[in-house]
């Protein structure tokens, strides 16, 4: 979900690239929306190509270069994985994004270190991973044929609101750093007002579309937007481990796929797997919302 000004930095942001991203996101997100709306082949190719564009941006951060053998390894996982889901093989497009993964590792492992040193198998196999539940989270979730949609609106609700309010409230507060060792501008005002505000986001969607279970929803959007929060930490972690201030330039005014996509996708996984425990993989829609 394409958000607006990202974080709760103190340090400032300027209003030109305010601009850029206000422009950047009133492009994309109606067609997000779009796509998930008309769900099926349209959705699946959308969710494939930020998986894509996720593992090519990680491969680049983590080698110095789009290595080829490595592109193809995990691009193939992948694309196999858009056609499994998109004929209702579920299972095995994981067991497929895994084995990618592995292979991936392999790969890594065999040739040049690069900037990732003695643990380039982990690292490309690890992009493999983290691009595949960038594909696999929205994905299986839209695919529930009657709360797809709804649990799609449901996640990106709590995520954009996390965001906007966490930017809100550490611009406008301030106070102590969350983890400056990891993010200098994140504060814990941020973070508190990025949780309400996606609690608020979570439940109005699902006051909006007739769902009960109002408290447990609301401890599930609370739960998603502390993990949001978490992988904007986790991707900020990655790139100072590299000295990367942004995965790519792909969207302007934001950086790239997984700068912008770093806590959706942590969140969208969390929630598929809250709705695949409690309804299996036909109905993850229905168990992440139904209660």
């Amino acid at each position: 979900m394409i958000a607006l000004p990202h974080g709760d930095g103190r340090t400032g942001t300027s209003p030109r690239n305010v601009w850029l991203r206000i422009g950047s996101a009133l492009v994309l997100a109606p067609l997000v929306l779009a796509a998930a709306y008309a769900g099926g082949w349209i959705f699946l190719v959308l969710c494939a190509a930020g998986g894509l564009g996720i593992y090519w941006e990680w491969t680049r951060l983590v080698t110095g270069a789009a290595d080829p053998s490595l592109l193809a390894a995990g691009g193939a996982a992948l694309l196999a994985a858009l056609v499994l889901v998109g004929f209702d093989a579920s299972v095995l497009a994981v067991t497929v994004v895994v084995a990618g993964a592995a292979l991936a590792g392999v790969i890594g492992a065999a040739g040049p270190a690069g900037r990732a040193g003695r643990g380039a198998g982990l690292w490309a196999a690890a992009g493999v991973l983290y691009a595949g539940s960038a594909f696999l989270g929205p994905a299986l979730l839209r695919r529930d044929t009657d709360l797809g949609f709804r649990a799609f609106l449901f996640l990106a609700a709590t995520v954009w609101m996390t965001d906007v309010c966490a930017y809100a409230v550490g611009r406008t507060i301030g106070g102590p750093l969350l983890w400056p060792r990891l993010s200098p501008n994140k504060t814990w005002s941020g973070a508190v007002g990025g949780a309400a505000g996606g609690v608020a986001g979570g439940l109005l969607v699902a006051y909006a579309g007739g769902t009960d279970g109002s408290v447990v929803v609301g401890v599930i959007a609370l739960l998603l937007s502390v993990l949001s929060q978490a992988g904007d930490l986790l991707e900020s972690a990655v790139k100072r481990r590299f000295g990367a201030k942004d995965t790519s330039q792909l969207i302007p005014g934001h950086g790239g796929l997984m700068d912008r996509l770093d806590g959706f996708l942590v969140a969208a996984l969390a929630a598929l797997l809250i709705g695949v425990l409690r309804q299996g993989t036909a109905a993850p829609a229905h168990g992440l919302l139904l209660w």
